[in-house]
């Protein structure tokens, strides 16, 4: 039995599931889910992320992590903390550019957050002894300033999703259809809670474990000082849409086709992250992922690879296109910091 059978079983005798619920099935059943069992990365995988189009993403987020730590007043210690790592290429490339404030190495305390076993496996082979791992955040040690980054993990929590009728919000639900085939289908009761004001047929998306991730950064931040940079696709104003997606093979899916076997995402809601963080005492700032590599000097970097590199102008040329152009991944993908109140992180001067 596939985890198909497996949900539609469940749905034949317990009801339908919430859009969250049916997400966290996708990515996590231990037997059957996306990052369980066979998350693929890069150009012959599902999906690619910003470390991987170039090493000039993981470098300058280096350059920003050592930069922090010299802010802070070069603390003896500081955990250096990556929530969803990937197969660690951000991470052995931000090591890499630290090389160059080497008090800011051996200062550093790094630990890798991450649920995945096969994951882990490609971050151990990719980065050996360097880092330590734990299952979540809770478990870094606290007691030192905190930088942590998180690439795409915000868009890989789950998420509700309700939909105005003509009479009010109804819950949007994965239930079966006649042909018992998984499909969506409406709450018959209205939603509870409080839900903004929208137009007959408007989508919205409301993330607990999005929220929650910007709660507990917030507390830390707050208490032990230090910056963490989430960098995502979302919105950074509150709004409206059905941002559920499969991606499986560079393509998108239909989000019901292929539960566990193709990577499942909504939209960053880095409002509601923010907020959260900033009830824990935390302060809060956000860019485009184009202004923040443009403040962090990514266009001198590429001139630097460029004359190291003659023959490797083109393709650099386009992995800077790739990671700042508007119809790319630079207006769409966000750079939020979530920091102590009295502390402002580079390129967040201003923001």
């Amino acid at each position: 039995m596939g985890l198909r059978e497996r949900l539609a079983r469940q749905i034949r005798e317990t009801g339908p599931l919430t859009v969250a619920q049916y997400m966290t099935a996708c990515l996590h059943d231990p037997q059957f889910g996306y990052y369980a069992t066979r998350p693929a990365l890069g150009e012959d995988g599902d999906f690619i992320t910003a470390p991987m189009v170039s090493q000039m993403f993981g470098e300058l987020i280096g350059v920003w992590a050592a930069s922090a730590w010299s802010l802070l007043g070069e603390p003896p210690q500081v955990r250096l903390v990556e929530l969803g790592p990937g197969d660690g290429t951000l991470m052995q490339d931000l090591l890499r550019a630290a090389r160059a404030a080497p008090g800011f190495l051996r200062a550093a305390d790094v630990w890798l957050v991450e649920t995945s076993p096969p994951l882990r496996t490609l971050q151990l082979e990719r980065l050996e002894d360097r880092v330590r791992w734990a299952a979540s955040l809770a478990d870094v040690p606290e007691g030192a300033p905190l930088i942590l980054i998180a690439n795409e993990l915000l868009d890989c929590l789950p998420a509700r999703q309700f939909v105005r009728t003509a009479v009010g919000w109804a819950e949007r639900l994965v239930g079966l259809d006649p042909q018992a085939r998984l499909g969506f289908v409406l709450s018959p009761t209205p939603a509870a809670g409080v839900l903004p004001d929208a137009a007959e047929g408007a989508v919205y998306e409301q993330s607990a474990a999005q929220a929650a991730l910007g709660s507990e950064i917030g507390a830390r931040v707050a208490r032990d000082g230090g910056a963490a940079l989430l960098v995502d696709y979302g919105r950074d104003e509150p709004g409206f849409g059905d941002t559920l997606q499969a991606l499986k093979a560079h393509r998108k899916l239909g989000p019901l086709a292929s539960p566990g076997e193709a990577d499942l995402t909504v939209h960053a809601d880095f409002p509601a992250v923010m907020a959260a963080a900033r009830a824990e005492g935390a302060a809060a700032a956000i860019l485009t992922q184009a202004e923040f590599l443009a403040r962090m000097g990514i266009g001198a970097r590429a001139e630097a690879l460029v004359r190291s590199r003659p023959a490797a102008a083109p393709r650099i040329g386009r992995q800077l296109n790739r990671l700042l152009a508007a119809d790319q991944m630079g207006e769409l993908f966000k750079a939020c910091s979530l920091h102590a109140p009295d502390f402002t992180p580079p390129a967040f001067e201003d923001a």
